[in-house]
Formats: C-alpha cells, structure tokens, sequence
C-alpha cells in the first residue's frame, strides 16, 4: 500500500515511481524518467484515481511535496490543509455530555465554549472537528490555538529540512493510528505518554464502555480489537479518513518517556511478563556473569544494561522496538501522515481540552493529568539514571533519539554532557 502521493507526469529526480498491476498479472513499470511504459498506462490511471488521491498525506522532501502544499507564507498553513479542512464532508457528528463523579473537569479553550465551534449549522449538520480547527484558525487565535498552529509548522519544516528518501509505508504502520469514525478522529498512541486514558477517553465517545472514562479499567482500555485501527482499513478507506479527519498525537521530552519505560515495564515487580520477555533476553546477551535467577526472571536489569540494549545493532536487526520505547516518529510516521494537533505531556491538561473542544464534546472528563510535583519528581528520576551514564553512551543515545527532539521542539537535556 502507498501513502505516498504520485504526481502524473513527473520526470523529476526522486519523483516517486508507480507500479500498477494489469488484468492476468502483468506489471506496468514505469520507465527511467518517471514515465509509465503503454502496457501499464491503463493500470497505472486506475491506481491514481482509485488510490493515490492522499492530499492530506505529508510527503515534504523536496522531490515529492504535493501539488497542493506549495509555498506558504510565513506563518499560513498549506493550502491543502485548509482545503480538506472546508471540503471534508463527515458523517453524523456525536456530541457526548457525559456525567459522572466529581472529577476535573477540563476548561475549553477560548473560541469552543459554549459548545463545538459552528455547531448548529443549517440543516442539523455540525462541523467536523477538523473543520471546527479550520474555524477557528481563520479568526482571531486564541493563545493556545497560536501554540498549536506553530507546532503544525515546526513539524512540516524540520520534516521538509531533515527528511529525504523514505520508505513506503505499509498497512502495519498504521496500527497505531486508531480511529473514530463517529466523531472524524484519528489519535496515534505512543505509549508512556497518557496513551491508556486516551484510549478510554475515545471508547467512552464510542459509546461502548462508561461514559466516565475513570470508570474503565486499563486492560479493558488495552484489549486487541476494542478501538479500530487504521491498519484494519482498505488503502481507499485509509486515504479517505486521512483526507477527512483531524488527527492528533500527543508527546513527551524523549528521554524522560524512555526512564519511564524503563521503571515501569523492567524495574517494577508486577511487570513479571514483561521481564522475562526483554529482561532475560538482555541479562543474557549484556551482562558477563548472569545468575541463574537473573537469567529465569529478568528482574534486575540495570538501566545501563537496557541502554547497551537499545544501541545494540543486534537488537535493530531483530525487529523494530518494542513500542514502549520506540521512537514516536516511528510509530506515528509524522512527516508521512499530516497531524492536525500535536500535544504535549508537559501541557496535557491544556491540550487535552483543545482537542475534546474541536471533538464537541464539552462535558467529557479527561483523566486528572499527574500534578506538576509529581512531573518535577519524574525529572529528577530521569536525570538520576542519565547522570551514571558515560558521556559516550549519553551521545549515543542522543543519536538514537535526535528526531524526536528535533521534530517536536524539545532541548537536550541539561543533565547530558553532549561534548
């Protein structure tokens, strides 16, 4: 499957190439130019009209921006965007009000008080979330719509700047996009960064679980097959919601994601399954003596050992990550899917209800985020473990995680000793 943008005709260096299949199994390569050759013009017509019509796909090296992406000026979004955003046309739109225990209850953010922005159109229609984002930057922004604006634009510029050849993506990318189709919703979980009451936030507004999102415990929010994924959809039913949607992700300052992967999945006692799944295997490959009891239950690896693990070229060439401390970029693709909003754990709060505001659901609770002493004392724990490592090793992994940092604006820590 290609979530890549084709553009007929274009014999430019780097221009993507097509392959369409003909009827009795023939290919239609194209030719050096770019070109296709006459036996799969026919083919290749049909794949561009039935599956390459992604304008919301953001494909920014300078070899394959599409057409509707052009040059902006400062500060505009691309002309695509604001296109999709007006000539979306979503299904019914399902505008939660949901009550529960007392809880905190999320302020919207100016311009969607009051309910969803452009709701009660004529003809009972509401606007979909991407088109009430859409609204709202067309008026004056809110401080906290600016925010989110720039995010957009720092993301497309970093893609545009550091991303060149890429890989097609294939429908197992996309698993972690999970959907919601009643509201125009696409979220891209990257889990340790509040991805657990995001899941119960979206099976809330699907009506398939309480209404109270706190109500839903998290192996319910976690079990295979209880949110749709991207990944489960035909390539035309894909393009459709990227065009459609408003996709979001949330963030967190990389290496302070990765301690926290690290204390909860390899250094608790209840996560006995998931040490001796990695644990044993990195007691076993890093450590020069291991003890019999290390070896069966993996349950005292060093954060230095998990480090080595990561950096370890045997480690990559066994398979991707595990997702709880893969990269986001790796698992979200950003700079192949356009994201509309791009939240932060550091804000969650505020961003949380920007985005059930453009959701239209003002009554939905999300989740107490954790309080600001308990993400100072996070910080401090993540520059404990960073501060026993050799600078050697603190470069490395810098390395390993460097777009991250650059693709949602985070510093390098101060804690690392980077020359």
């Amino acid at each position: 499957m290609i979530l890549q943008k084709p553009v007929p005709g274009d014999r430019r260096p780097g221009a993507p190439r097509v392959r369409g299949r003909r009827a009795g199994g023939k290919t239609g390569r194209s030719d050096p130019g770019g070109g296709p050759s006459a036996h799969g013009r026919c083919a290749l017509e049909r794949l561009l009209l039935a599956r390459f019509t992604l304008e919301k796909t953001a494909v920014l090296s300078p070899h394959l921006t599409p057409p509707e992406a052009g040059r902006t000026r400062r500060g505009a979004e691309p002309q695509g965007w604001a296109r999709r955003a007006r000539g979306s046309r979503p299904g019914p739109q399902a505008v939660a009000s949901l009550p529960g225990a007392p809880a905190t209850l999320l302020p919207l953010p100016p311009g969607l008080e009051g309910g969803a922005a452009g709701a009660g159109r004529p003809g009972g229609k509401s606007r979909s979330p991407l088109q009430r984002l859409h609204d709202l930057d067309q008026g004056p922004r809110s401080a906290l719509a600016e925010v989110h604006r720039q995010r957009r634009d720092l993301l497309h510029r970093t893609c545009s700047r550091h991303t060149r050849r890429q890989r097609l993506l294939q429908p197992e990318d996309l698993r972690h996009v999970l959907v919601d189709d009643a509201h125009g919703l696409l979220y891209c979980y990257v889990p340790k960064v509040a991805c657990t009451n995001w899941k119960r936030v979206l099976l809330a507004l699907s009506g398939r679980a309480p209404p109270d999102p706190r109500a839903i415990p998290a192996h319910e929010a976690h079990a295979p097959g209880r949110l749709p994924s991207l990944a489960d959809f035909s390539p035309a039913e894909v393009n459709r919601r990227l065009r459609a949607y408003l996709a979001f992700l949330f963030v967190r300052e990389p290496f302070e994601r990765l301690a926290s992967a690290y204390r909860n999945k390899l250094e608790r006692p209840y996560s006995a399954a998931f040490q001796r799944r990695f644990g044993t295997s990195i007691v076993r490959r890093l450590r020069p003596r291991p003890g019999p009891d290390a070896l069966t239950r993996g349950h005292d690896v060093r954060f230095a050992e998990f480090l080595a693990y990561l950096l370890d070229p045997r480690t990559r060439r066994a398979g991707p990550f595990n997702e709880h401390w893969e990269r986001a970029h790796a698992l979200c693709h950003p700079c192949r899917l356009r994201y509309d909003v791009v939240g932060k754990f550091e804000t969650l709060a505020e961003d949380a209800a920007f985005v059930l505001g453009l959701v239209g659901a003002p009554g939905l609770r999300f989740p107490e985020p954790p309080p600001r002493a308990r993400a100072a004392a996070t910080r401090d724990r993540a520059a404990r473990l960073f501060r026993d490592i050799s600078p050697f090793y603190q470069r490395r992994l810098f390395g390993l995680y460097r777009m991250d940092f650059l693709l949602f604006n985070y510093s390098a820590p101060s804690y690392l000793r980077l020359r």
